[in-house]
């Protein structure tokens, strides 16, 4: 089974991601994490650093270049693994932020996303936006602007794929996040 996980920067994905795969190996199920990052967040630190953002057009190349060499490293170490799969992000995520930023989709992400092998499961984890943004500030490793998290909370939900995208309440405390996205692995996973 590929479960795929998305949402905003403080919603939850890696933490989530995390307690999934701990719960699994507990269970005797062989997982498998992997994380399908761009390097936003280093990127946010260095334009923070200099005082100035890095130009969206520049910032989209660089992140689509990490995040699809990540996700195809990715398809081909779970193409042959039986278990559980569980992704950290995904190219809908680079086509959220080009959204964010008013660029153009472009062809070859989504060719790409029609190529590669289907999740069984995508979840967006939906969190309001201010919520999302103390914890950022609560981690205090990489900085997000409030009304960047909330275009981009918006623009998840303008992308065409988001209506096959299993919506889960992020809010409040992990323990009852974790345990409404297991309901919603369960529930895939069950015969149709």
């Amino acid at each position: 089974m590929l479960i795929v996980l998305m949402g905003i920067d403080g919603s939850g994905k890696t933490t989530v991601a995390e307690a999934t795969v701990d719960a699994a190996r507990r269970a005797g199920t062989n997982v498998l994490l992997l994380r399908n990052y761009a390097g936003r967040r280093v990127m946010s630190l260095i334009g923070a650093r200099l005082g100035r953002r890095i130009p969206p057009r520049a910032a989209d190349f660089i992140e689509t270049a990490i995040r699809t060499v990540n996700v195809l490293n990715s398809h081909r170490r779970a193409r042959n693994f039986r278990g559980l799969v569980v992704m950290d992000r995904h190219l809908q995520c680079q086509l959220a932020l080009r959204e964010m930023y008013g660029l153009p989709r472009g062809r070859f992400l989504p060719w790409l996303l029609r190529k590669l092998p289907a999740p069984d499961l995508v979840i967006y984890l939906d969190i309001d936006p201010h919520e999302a943004h103390a914890r950022v500030l609560a981690r205090g490793t990489d900085s997000e602007q409030l009304e960047d998290l909330a275009s981009l909370r918006d623009a998840y939900y303008a992308l065409p794929e988001f209506a096959g995208f299993t919506r889960i309440a992020a809010g409040g405390p992990p323990s009852e996040v974790y345990s409404r996205v297991q309901g919603a692995i369960s529930a895939a996973s069950l015969p149709a």
